[in-house]
């Protein structure tokens, strides 16, 4: 496999600038996520990548060769499509060889490496099948067989799973991450969805009107957003977003920083005698978890997470406390100070 690096990547349609001087540096066999919402230019980031898009400046490099200018089969990239892309009057053992036999590889040696491919998807049996015939996950898996059997250094997945169903993605999620680590693959993967976002990558983008807002591990770009922006994007609920000069009493006396003081809706607590009052307007049980839709005499709206069972009813008078060590500043500019 290969490392994959970005080097202000430029793109746009006719007036309409669509990534704007994008840095990204992804290590060999990495597994890198770009999220963000609709328009924000991650599809057009992969298309760049694969070379069905031309950048209009800055670099694109698999494991060092500049890749910028060269046609889309000379790139070692191998994208998953969001609509799986199969040819429907062929088997999955055609569709999953079909650009070989394109390149014109020698029979014997696609016929071995279709059944090493199968073997490592688990659709041995459905070989002689066409593409009607199958469900979406073994679709999906056909349609990554054709990608693993081109042996590139970099795949490239356009919003794999969206087609699914919840219980379907969850079981395909896991199984790309484990595709992943036998392969050693590097990986470039777009998604809209958080919990895709959250549970796939180690490595995190978030990017808003073309522009790279955040870069890290989940984990990190969770517990500490560089932006209202992200703040509001990543996690769900999303966290809470107030003007510093309404806290008061809600962030226990902490002296107010910046313009927006942001808290997450798991770090508000109950505290009876202390905090803010604010009165529960709408309940939403969430299995193990209950959101808490609730205003302050104020008018400030805020999203608690309780577990389950906590008793809260609409029209309850909930004391509300935000401890200090959970509290995120941001400047005018929407921007994290501390």
């Amino acid at each position: 496999m290969a490392d994959l690096t970005l080097d202000g990547v430029r793109k746009s349609f006719g007036e309409t600038p669509v990534l704007q001087a994008l840095d990204l540096a992804v290590p060999d066999g990495g597994f890198c996520v770009v999220v963000g919402p609709s328009g924000c230019g991650k599809s057009t980031l992969l298309r760049l990548v694969a070379g069905l898009e031309t950048a209009d400046a800055g670099r694109i490099l698999i494991g060092g060769r500049d890749v910028t200018r060269l046609p889309p089969k000379a790139r070692s990239a191998a994208m998953v499509f969001q609509n799986y892309a199969l040819l429907p009057h062929l088997s999955v053992a055609r569709n999953i060889a079909f650009g070989m036999e394109i390149r014109g590889t020698p029979r014997a040696d696609i016929a071995a490496r279709v059944a090493d491919t199968a073997r490592i998807l688990r659709l041995e049996a459905q070989l002689d099948r066409k593409p009607r015939q199958l469900s979406g996950g073994q679709r999906q898996r056909v349609a990554m067989g054709r990608a693993i059997v081109r042996d590139p250094q970099v795949f490239l997945f356009d919003e794999p799973l969206s087609n699914l169903d919840a219980q379907l993605r969850a079981e395909m999620r896991a199984e790309i991450k484990a595709l992943h680590a036998r392969l050693g693959a590097t990986a470039l993967y777009v998604t809209h969805d958080q919990i895709e976002a959250m549970t796939m990558g180690d490595i995190l983008v978030v990017l808003n009107g073309g522009r790279v807002e955040q870069i890290g591990p989940p984990e990190e770009i969770y517990r500490r957003p560089a932006s209202t922006f992200v703040a509001r994007f990543i996690g769900a609920p999303p966290m809470n977003l107030i003007p510093s000069t309404t806290a008061g009493s809600l962030a226990a006396g902490a002296p107010a920083r910046g313009e927006t003081l942001g808290i997450r809706p798991e770090h508000l607590k109950l505290a009876p005698g202390a905090g803010v009052e604010a009165t529960a307007r709408r309940i939403e049980p969430h299995g193990a978890d209950t959101f808490i839709q609730a205003t302050t005499a104020e008018g400030v709206d805020l999203t608690i997470r309780l577990p389950a069972g906590n008793g809260v009813r609409a029209g309850d008078q909930l004391p509300l406390l935000a401890p200090p060590a959970h509290l995120h500043h941001f400047g005018a500019d929407g921007r994290r100070i501390a």
